[in-house]
Order: C-alpha cells, then sequence, then structure tokens
C-alpha cells in the first residue's frame, strides 16, 4: 500500500508539472511553410534555373533578386545567390522535404563547385545552416563568409529549455575536410557532427557601431551518431549565467564566442564581441539559434553529413 500512495504522489508531481509547462512554437517553427526561389545561373555556367528554398510564407518568387525574409519570418538559411566576378551561381544546402502532413527542413553539408575557363575555379565545402538571423545577398566572395550573416533576433524573456523534432544521418568519414575555394583543401582531424547552438546575449552598441554582449543562456548540443529514423520532441535545458563550473559545460562549444556577426542600427554588420557571463538572473536582449548539418566552422565538414529539423519551440 505504501508503494502505491508513493506511486499515486509521484504521477500526481508529474502531472502537476506538465500542466505548469508553457510551450511556444517559434514563428514558421513548424517548418510547414516555405518560399521557393527561381535563379537563373550564368549562361558561362550552364545558365541553369535553380530553385532555392527558404522559410516563410507559401509564396514564389522568380528572378535574381536579393533576398529578404518574408512574412516576418525570423528564419535564415544557408542557401544564397552569388556573384563573383559578374558571375550568378546558387548554393542550397537547406531544403524543404515531406512529412506526414506537413513538411520538415532537412539540411546537408555538401561540395559547391563552380569553374569557367580562365576565369574561375571555385570548390567550397558548404554545410546546411538553419538560423533565427538573415542572409546579406549576393554573396561576393568566398573570404569571410560569416560577414554576410546577420545573426539572432530581438528576444527579451528566459525559457527554460529548447524542444525540437530531429533527426541525423552521420557521413560516416573518420575525418572531416576543409574547401575555402582556394587551393585543394586539407584534412581536418575528428568526425563531423551536426550541431544545435542556442544562445541568450545582452547586446550593447556604442556609438561607432561597434557591438559587444554578454552571454545569458547557453544550450549547444551536438549528433554524431546517425538515428533510427526521427527522435521527437527531444528537450535541451538553458543554461544561465556563468557556467564554466558547471558538469554539463563544454569548453570547445559553449566557450564565450567573438565569431559572429550581426547588422548595427547603422545597416553594417559588424562582429559580436562576448565581453563576459551575465548574472544568472539577467534578463537577454537577443536570442541566437542555429542548427547546422556539420560543425568546426565555415568550409569544414564531410560531404554527406544530414540533418532534419521540425517543430521548434521554446519551453517556459
Amino acid at each position: 500500500m505504501k508503494r502505491f500512495f508513493s506511486t499515486i504522489c509521484l504521477l500526481l508531481a508529474l502531472l502537476s508539472a506538465q500542466a505548469q509547462e508553457k510551450v511556444a512554437m517559434l514563428k514558421y517553427g513548424n517548418m510547414d511553410s516555405w518560399v521557393t526561389r527561381t535563379i537563373h545561373e550564368s549562361a558561362v555556367i550552364g545558365g541553369d534555373d535553380k530553385t532555392l528554398y527558404e522559410i516563410g510564407p507559401n509564396k514564389h518568387i522568380d528572378g535574381n533578386n536579393p533576398y529578404r525574409n518574408q512574412g516576418g519570418s525570423p528564419w535564415g538559411t544557408s542557401n544564397v545567390m552569388a556573384k563573383v566576378s559578374g558571375i550568378v551561381k546558387t548554393n542550397n544546402t537547406v531544403y524543404r522535404e515531406k512529412r506526414g502532413n506537413g513538411y520538415c527542413a532537412r539540411l546537408e553539408t555538401h561540395i559547391e563547385k563552380v569553374k569557367v575557363l580562365g576565369l574561375i575555379n571555385i570548390k567550397v565545402l558548404a554545410a546546411g545552416s538553419l538560423f533565427l538571423g538573415d542572409m546579406t545577398e549576393p554573396i561576393t566572395g568566398t573570404k569571410d563568409g560569416e560577414k554576410y550573416q546577420n545573426w539572432g533576433v530581438p528576444f527579451n524573456v528566459r525559457p527554460k529549455a529548447l524542444r525540437y523534432d530531429y533527426r541525423f544521418k552521420s557521413s560516416g568519414a573518420p575525418n572531416r575536410i576543409k574547401l575555402t575555394g582556394f587551393g585543394s583543401g586539407s584534412e581536418v582531424q575528428g568526425k563531423d557532427k551536426a550541431i544545435t547552438i542556442f544562445l541568450l546575449q545582452k547586446r550593447t552598441e556604442d556609438a561607432k557601431g561597434n557591438i559587444t554582449a554578454k552571454r545569458v543562456g547557453t544550450m549547444v548540443v551536438t549528433y554524431d551518431k546517425s538515428t533510427n529514423g526521427w527522435v521527437d520532441g527531444a528537450t535541451y535545458e538553458i543554461l544561465y549565467g556563468d557556467i564554466r563550473k558547471n558538469p554539463k559545460y563544454n569548453k570547445e562549444t559553449m566557450a564565450l564566442r567573438s565569431c559572429d556577426y550581426a547588422r548595427n542600427s547603422k545597416g553594417v554588420n559588424v562582429l559580436v564581441k562576448e565581453t563576459g557571463w551575465a548574472a544568472a538572473n539577467e534578463t537577454p536582449t537577443h536570442m541566437l539559434l542555429q542548427f547546422t548539418s556539420s560543425h568546426g566552422g565555415a568550409y569544414i565538414g564531410s560531404p554527406g553529413n544530414t540533418l532534419w529539423i521540425d517543430n521548434v519551440k521554446l519551453v517556459y
């Protein structure tokens, strides 16, 4: 009888916790609504019409015009139109894929090639990336590609956790490669992983437009083993304040960053420098979230790594 009452109390406690939990889907976070873009690549590289996918209202855009987020969508992707030496080229590493009665996002790592005899010969490793923010088009070169990304959206609340559905397929390669578009590339030690990065920052901009930030909240998770189908409702706790003594802290993936760009009040993309850890009870000004099919930075990864994402939510 005592064990029976203990079980009942445990069940009641669990039900009470679930009743108090509030879950909010990020805008367009169910991945069921997409913008498709038809880009006409230059004749010297074949003149193909290519389709790029963006998360936003259901609509189609035809033409080589710089993309801006549609319908209030907070989502940017690594799908871009580039114009290098007058040549229009696309890269598509995030795809709309059917899932049940709706859709999900499929993120792939691959090698993008463009060759024009006597003018240009580029091979670039491109990972699929889905993030909160936007890209500045057209991309005009492979150098400093991060500068084209406006990372993060205004946000001033404190969720408990991030929740989403995912599926992962590893390339199986023991090491990664680095291809920047220059030279023959190189090998990078270590197996490739898909990665989810969720950060809350308190940002400050000075009179010159420089942006600094204190880290308010942190959640980073990596995947290196293929899943057996979908993992639904994966939930990850957000850690607040200075987490360096927390057992979950991983210096390699969770340390303060100075490698991300954001658009300042002057309309210029500038480096965001994290200068320290905020107090554990601090309120953020911005939320940063990125899903990527490869880790380790730009132009590094293993072709074939694939990450599927769906139903992105915040838990309060």
